[in-house]
């Protein structure tokens, strides 16, 4: 099994050379697959409302060529429409239903709406959408449920977006290689409704991937609150240490941002 991780800076620069992610910066991960570019949840900027970015810049030129936006759901930190007009507004963006006229509104044309269970084809990858166990505020005047999203072609990746622990993890997707999966956030604690380092330590027994990289963690802090490399990094080094433990065939890789991590072979590697 082939999965050879890049460092930063290096977002765009092996195109069709196989399936790779890139780690972006919190939620945002670039996932090119059998010739198609999808990007989730775009949050690009140095600072928004509370919080900054503490742990290197979007490599923004490079998300311009994408096939669809992927967007999970709509707070702040994960649907960010001034990082969407970045990336482009004539951009594709797929949202849960009852987002779609806010975006609509504010100019975006390509819109697709879809529920847990949906799906839709981007150039021949298959886009599903599946449950996210995430509650949280009214934004944009609207209470939208949470997604996440089984992206499916040549390797089958699943992106949690926000979500905690729920009923039918395990039923999510057959024969995974990759799982996403968010380990912290931005604040001095990991509230209900989301997965801390256990929590999702825990999700790699349900959800039993090839692979897992962990997301939404050591890339925007809230103002005032220490920001040294060792507190960034500690819920993803907890993440891979509790995995070690308790799903020990599960290989993490902890990705920086703008780290790539290239998937060729990862069928040929399960079945060595």
């Amino acid at each position: 099994m082939t999965q050879r991780a890049r460092g930063p800076g290096s977002i765009g620069a092996v195109q069709d050379q196989g399936p790779a992610i890139t780690w972006v910066g919190h939620s945002t991960v670039l996932l090119e697959l059998d010739g198609v570019r999808l990007l989730t949840d775009p949050v690009l900027r140095e600072r928004m409302i509370h919080l900054r970015r503490v742990s290197g810049s979007a490599d923004v030129g490079a998300l311009h060529d994408v096939d669809a936006l992927l967007v999970s759901h709509l707070h702040y930190d994960h649907l960010d429409v001034k990082s969407l007009r970045v990336v482009g507004r004539a951009s594709r963006v797929v949202v849960p239903v009852g987002a779609g006229d806010m975006l609509r509104s504010r100019g975006f044309a390509h819109v697709t709406e879809l529920e847990v269970g949906d799906d839709t084809d981007v150039k021949g990858v298959n886009v599903s959408a599946t449950h996210a166990e995430h509650g949280g505020r009214q934004v944009f005047g609207m209470r939208v449920p949470a997604l996440g999203y089984l992206v499916s072609g040549s390797v089958r990746i699943w992106f949690a977006g926000d979500t905690d622990l729920f009923d039918g993890m395990s039923h999510v997707a057959r024969d995974l290689d990759v799982a996403l999966l968010p380990v912290a956030g931005w604040g001095p604690r990991v509230p209900r409704g989301h997965l801390d380092p256990e929590r999702a330590a825990h999700a790699l027994t349900l959800l039993h991937p090839r692979i897992a990289v962990p997301i939404h963690w050591g890339t925007y802090r809230r103002v005032g609150l220490p920001s040294g490399e060792d507190v960034l990094r500690e819920p993803a080094e907890s993440f891979a240490r509790i995995a070690a433990e308790v799903a020990p065939e599960v290989e993490v890789r902890i990705l920086p941002v703008g780290g790539r991590l290239e998937l060729s072979g990862v069928h040929e590697g399960a079945s060595a």
